[in-house]
């Protein structure tokens, strides 16, 4: 499945197919990350939310440092 990842094309694994699983491919699961599926912020109680062909997914995630 092909999805738009932050403006960019991206090919989805067969076995990655909810926003959970999403973030947990890309390593980001344990971390504060703000997540949107075609303009629509998902709670993070919805995480098990299905991604579909063509969504436009874009993800923030804090990188502390100093």
């Amino acid at each position: 499945m092909s999805i738009t990842l932050n403006g960019q094309a991206y090919k989805l694994p067969e076995d990655v197919s909810t926003v959970q699983q999403l973030l947990e491919h890309l390593e980001l699961s344990k971390r504060i990350v703000i997540v949107e599926v075609n303009k629509e912020i998902v709670q993070k109680d919805q995480y098990d939310r299905p991604i579909r062909e063509r969504d436009q997914v874009e993800m923030i995630h804090f990188v502390g440092g100093g």
